[in-house]
């Protein structure tokens, strides 16, 4: 692993030090238009420059959303790497959010992101398994080697997400616990599998509302559903909960969807976003949601 500890208790150490807050980076073209910014590479990075002064030293987990970048072009994902660079070097770990999802040599390619030594190196990647989960293995495996983390779309709340994720399996089951299930196999307590023994300071909150630990491969279900409709029970690892805010998600239903003591990765962006481009104002922004989800 390089002498790097894994994600899930870098994860664990962040939300000890950070708060569990994710805020979302997310400049698409009516954004950069509230904030007064042209839709070009030079207002990506005027935004991106923002976004990474206010928050990168403070949020725990900041998730760039890639597809706002590579509709710039090459010079689109030359202000992400810049920004994943800055981001890590400010303490905060770096969630990609691309939803990358194939079959092997290509999703190998997709991967390589988690890797020492990528230009764009980040802490873990959004994919999809919708290939089956033998076409998550390329990345399962890159990530052990390089103690990244992949957090999986399981249960998802835009409106029609439950078509396919609700399907029935043969076996009964749905698709989405089909997922979770699947994530918590590749999950195993990280100080069983090679890493230090955690140390007890920076581990409180872990084993506190963390659960007393949390595997590297975590799972996406959605703050806004109605109704929590999959066992999280042997996934092991932390769940990225986005949809608070603007989509309608409170601190309040993350109690209700998934108790108190699971390891939940809350994301907001438009609502934290929607402050900017004023540096102080996203700051505060932030700070009012992690005093929110702390209570």
């Amino acid at each position: 692993m390089n002498g790097q500890a894994r994600f899930g208790a870098r994860l664990a150490a962040a939300v000890a030090d950070r708060g569990p807050l994710c805020v979302g980076i997310d400049p698409h073209r009516e954004l950069l238009g509230a904030w007064g910014l042209t839709d070009d590479v030079d207002g990506l990075r005027r935004f991106t420059d923002a976004v990474v002064d206010a928050l990168a030293g403070t949020v725990a987990v900041l998730k760039p959303q890639s597809a706002f970048y590579e509709r710039h072009g090459s010079r689109g994902l030359l202000v992400l790497e810049d920004a994943v660079g800055r981001c890590r070097d400010a303490g905060a770990l770096v969630l990609l959010d691309a939803k990358r999802g194939d079959i092997g040599s290509t999703m190998s390619g997709y991967a390589e992101v988690l890797t020492h030594g990528h230009p764009m190196q980040v802490d873990a990647l959004t994919v999809s398994p919708y290939l089956g989960p033998d076409s998550l293995d390329p990345a399962v495996r890159t990530a052990r080697v390089h103690g990244a983390g992949l957090f999986v779309l399981a249960r998802t709340s835009n409106p029609d997400a439950a078509i396919f994720q609700s399907a029935r399996l043969a076996d009964g089951r749905t698709v989405a616990q089909a997922v979770v299930d699947q994530v918590g196999r590749w999950n195993t307590p990280d100080w069983l599998v090679g890493d230090p023994a955690p140390d007890p300071a920076s581990y409180a909150d872990l084993q506190g509302r963390w659960g007393g630990g949390t595997g590297s491969f975590g799972v996406v279900v959605g703050a806004t559903l109605s109704e929590l409709d999959v066992d999280l029970t042997g996934l092991r690892g932390p769940v990225l909960a986005p949809g608070l805010g603007a989509q309608g998600g409170t601190a309040a239903d993350l109690v209700r969807l998934f108790g108190p003591g699971r390891a939940v990765v809350p994301t907001v962006s438009r609502d934290v976003l929607a402050a900017g481009p004023d540096r102080a104002a996203l700051r505060a922004s932030a700070e009012r949601w992690a005093a929110d989800l702390a209570r």
